[in-house]
C-alpha cells in the first residue's frame, strides 16, 4: 500500500474520539500557565475560565486512539524520519470553564508530497484535533508537520597529512581561505605588500599589519612537475607553480583541472579552492580559458 493510499484510508475515518483528559480544567494548572507565560491579566482567575491557548495542555499525554499514528509510521519506515512542525492554527469556539473535563477528537485531513524542501524531500500531513467539553466543541486546531527524508550522513574524510603552519603571522591568511578570499599582507606603515606572510615589513621594519584582498588571478612565473618522490595525499604527477599576482607578490600553489603537459610559463590562472578534508582548505590555480 503506497503512502496516499494509507493517507486515505485514514482520511476516510473521519473524526476518532480519544480519552478524556485525567484532570477537569482546575486552578493551580491555570496559574502555572499564566506565570511561565508571563500573562498577567487578571480575567481568567476572576471568571474561573482557561486562557484559549491551554487547550492541547488538558490532554497531553491522553489523546488515545488516532488516524494520525499509522500515516506517521508508514512515513517512518519509508525513511521519511524528520520531522519539523509547519503549522499550527486555532479555532476558539468559546472559553473552556473551571471543573470541565475536556476530550480531544481527531481528525486526519491530508498528505501532500513527495515535494523538494531545504530539508529534503518529504510530505505534509495535516490533522485536526477538536477539544469537547461533553458533546460541545470549544476549541480546534489544525495541526502540519513536515516530514523528511534526512539526507545520508557523509562519511568524514581522512586527515590530509600535509597541514599548514598556522600562526599569529599567517592566521589572517587561513581565515581568508575559509571564507573565499586570497588575502595578501600589507604593511600597515609603508603599504608595501608582502608574501609569503611575515612578522615585519622589508621595506621600512614596521611590525604594523593589515592586508588586501587579492584579485585571485595570476599567471605562471616557474612551475615542476613533481613525479617522485610519493606525497601523503596526492597522486602524482602533478604541477607546483610559483604564480605571480598583479598586486605585485608571488604565491606558491598546485594547478589544477589542466594537463600536466600543458601548463606553461605565463599561463593565466584564476584560483580555486579545495576541500582536502573535513577542516582544511587549501587555495589551488586552475586556468583561466579552456585548456586541451
Amino acid at each position: 500500500m503506497t503512502l496516499h493510499e494509507i493517507a486515505e484510508k485514514q482520511i476516510a475515518l473521519g473524526e476518532m474520539r480519544g480519552a478524556p483528559a485525567a484532570d477537569p480544567v482546575n486552578v493551580p494548572m491555570i496559574r502555572h500557565w499564566l506565570a511561565a507565560m508571563g500573562d498577567e491579566n487578571p480575567r481568567y482567575l476572576k471568571e474561573g475560565v482557561a486562557p484559549p491557548a491551554m487547550a492541547q495542555v488538558w490532554t497531553m499525554g491522553h489523546r488515545g486512539a488516532s488516524p494520525v499514528d499509522e500515516v506517521l509510521r508508514a512515513l517512518d519506515a519509508d525513511g521519511y524520519t524528520g520531522v519539523v512542525a509547519t503549522n499550527c492554527e486555532h479555532t476558539y469556539h468559546r472559553d473552556v470553564r473551571v471543573g470541565e473535563v475536556l476530550t480531544p477528537s481527531t481528525r486526519f485531513s491530508s498528505l501532500a508530497g513527495p515535494k523538494r524542501t531545504a530539508l529534503g524531500e518529504g510530505y505534509f500531513a495535516t490533522w485536526n484535533v477538536t477539544w469537547y467539553a461533553g458533546d460541545e466543541p470549544v476549541v480546534e486546531m489544525l495541526f502540519r508537520v513536515l516530514k523528511f527524508r534526512p539526507p545520508a550522513k557523509k562519511e568524514p574524510r581522512q586527515p590530509y597529512p600535509l597541514k599548514p603552519a598556522i600562526n599569529r603571522d599567517t592566521a589572517f591568511f587561513w581565515d581568508g581561505v575559509r571564507e573565499g578570499e586570497l588575502r595578501i599582507q600589507r604593511c600597515a606603515s609603508c603599504g608595501a605588500l608582502r608574501h609569503p606572510p611575515g612578522p615585519m615589513c622589508l621595506a621600512c621594519h614596521s611590525t604594523d599589519r593589515d592586508h588586501v584582498v587579492a584579485s585571485g588571478f595570476g599567471e605562471v612565473y616557474s612551475y615542476v612537475v613533481h613525479h617522485n618522490p610519493p606525497v601523503p595525499g596526492r597522486e602524482t604527477p602533478f604541477v607546483v607553480a610559483v604564480v605571480e599576482l598583479p598586486e605585485g607578490v608571488r604565491i606558491v600553489g598546485n594547478i589544477v583541472d589542466c594537463p600536466v603537459d600543458a601548463v606553461g610559463i605565463g599561463m593565466s590562472l584564476r584560483v580555486t579552492y579545495r576541500a582536502m578534508d573535513d577542516e582544511l582548505i587549501l587555495p589551488m590555480w586552475a586556468p583561466r580559458g579552456d585548456v586541451t
